[in-house]
């Protein structure tokens, strides 16, 4: 089994998401994708998230239609913060004989020096890193934290790096699609559509539990 992990806050989960998560999955060859919804987002100390379940919920309905694609609550299911590197070891643990994947867009990927145990991920998982056209990736090495950069060297591609410890790091090019989910959230809260930038059963959702309008309560 070659099994993709998407993790994120998917506050809310929308149409990008969805479209990487398929580019990636077909660029590899992998057999399915995880989304894997924070429980507390490391990342967004400061920033009111909307409650776990809503977002369990809306990733749930986005993917129902899509075969490859799959949901886990394993961040949900334990307390404390998110860290990725728990839940790989959590599922690598219940998952013997899987080769696992994380799915990263470019800017978390250029953070991921801030994350817990971050020279860990590397050898536990592969990861494919996708941006948006037209950003270059010719000097995909230059884009690693400068104390990992000696555990990895280059495969035959160029876009391709390998840690020593076999697994590898993928940079692919997706669509570029400008949606995002503060967009998203501003335009509820002042009363826009939000029609074709999330899937039907999300927007109704969304307006069902007046999620992320002013004065709403998201918990």
């Amino acid at each position: 089994m070659r099994l993709g992990i998407f993790g994120g806050t998917f506050d809310p989960i929308h149409l990008a998401h969805l479209r990487c998560a398929e580019e990636v999955r077909e660029a590899l060859g992998l057999d399915r994708v995880l989304f894997v919804p924070a429980a507390i987002p490391p990342h967004k100390r400061g920033r009111h998230v909307a409650a776990a379940a809503h977002r369990l919920a809306m990733v749930r309905l986005a993917i129902a239609r899509n075969p490859h694609f799959i949901l886990s609550a394993v961040e949900l299911d334990r307390p404390g913060r998110s860290y990725s590197v728990d839940t790989l070891r959590i599922l690598r643990e219940g998952m013997r004989g899987t080769r696992f994947t994380l799915l990263l867009g470019l800017d978390a990927f250029r953070e991921i020096r801030t994350w817990k145990e971050y020279q860990t991920l590397f050898t536990l998982t592969d990861v494919a890193v996708f941006s948006r056209p037209p950003y270059p990736l010719s000097a995909a090495r230059g884009l690693l934290p400068v104390a990992t950069r000696r555990q990895f060297c280059y495969g035959r591609d160029r876009r391709t790096l390998v840690h020593e410890s076999g697994h590898r790091i993928r940079f692919l090019r997706v669509t570029s699609l400008d949606i995002s989910a503060s967009d998203i959230r501003h335009r509820l809260r002042h009363g826009a559509s939000i029609r074709y930038l999330v899937p039907p059963a999300v927007e109704q959702y969304l307006n069902r539990h007046r999620l992320y309008r002013r004065g709403s309560l998201q918990r």
